[in-house]
């Protein structure tokens, strides 16, 4: 059993259990299929309509500020362009009706027992988020709860993924971290430059985010990721991992780590259709 007596350190281990559960929706070929079954072709149509859709039909501007790391183009181009596609109520049913097929091919191994419980707990823990400045977050807490245990499983995580998202955003802001610069840093230290390229930003953007990171002397003349860099970024993934942890006090050591047991094999499971380099960030399963 992990030590869950360390918040942070909680909340990053369940993290790396209920985000597998949510990322389906991007990379699940059941997932991609019931967006274009509302009309909603093309991977960015699908991601920008679904993951927008709990704030109903907005313009680009309050997406590219939840976002956070989009190039303004690139969603001004989804937005508001895909409302005359479907509806964010269609959008909604397609990303659910796709999540859960996606799960339900993925844990057919799992007894409905598990799938219930897992669901109970998981659902607790959301209940528990602060919707305050969590835009993303509190409009997928206030959707209805769904019908059966992996709709329910996937809209906890998502709800969970989208505050804890939300509370990183707060964080890369508070360090004075624009978009581009964020993306910059990830590559050099753990992402390949390939995965970030579909975010929207030209080469001449990279290039003037890299000079701004030197400046900063968060990178060295080599390009490399300096101490003070990672020191400073560390600071920006422990706030984000604080301000994730009330979930998991209110669900107390005990069920949290009843939860992740339960989460364990359906994460592992998901994990086989998430490309190992993903361009979300996707964390190894810890504990």
């Amino acid at each position: 059993m992990p030590a869950l007596d360390d918040p942070g350190r909680t909340a990053r281990l369940m993290w790396t259990h209920f985000e597998p559960v949510h990322a389906v929706t991007y990379f699940h070929p059941r997932a991609r299929a019931a967006y274009e079954a509302v009309g909603l072709r093309g991977y960015w149509r699908g991601y920008f309509a679904g993951r927008a859709a709990p704030l109903g039909p907005t313009e680009a501007a309050p997406v590219l500020a939840a976002f956070f790391n989009f190039a303004p183009p690139m969603v001004s181009r989804a937005l508001p362009a895909v409302w005359r596609l479907a509806t964010p109520q269609e959008a909604l049913r397609a990303r659910l009706t796709g999540a859960v097929q996606a799960l339900a091919e993925l844990t057919y191994e799992l007894p409905e027992s598990h799938l219930v419980e897992a669901a109970d707990l998981l659902e607790e823990a959301a209940a528990a988020v602060e919707p305050a400045g969590r835009v993303l977050g509190a409009a997928n807490a206030a959707l209805p709860r769904g019908e059966y245990p992996l709709a329910r499983l996937w809209q906890a995580a998502t709800t969970l993924r989208e505050h804890r998202g939300d509370g990183h955003v707060a964080a890369l802001v508070a360090a004075d971290l624009d978009p581009v610069e964020t993306l910059a840093w990830r590559v050099a230290v753990d992402m390949p430059l390939q995965n970030l390229l579909g975010r929207g930003w030209s080469e001449e953007q990279w290039q003037a985010a890299r000079g701004r990171l030197a400046e900063r002397g968060w990178l060295g003349p080599d390009g490399e990721p300096t101490d003070v860099g990672r020191a400073r970024f560390q600071a920006v993934e422990d706030a984000t991992d604080l301000a994730a942890a009330r979930p998991w006090r209110t669900l107390g050591p005990d069920r949290t780590d009843r939860l992740r047991e339960l989460l364990e094999p359906m994460a592992r499971a998901c994990h086989t259709v998430i490309p190992e380099n993903s361009p979300i960030g996707l964390p190894a399963l810890q504990g």
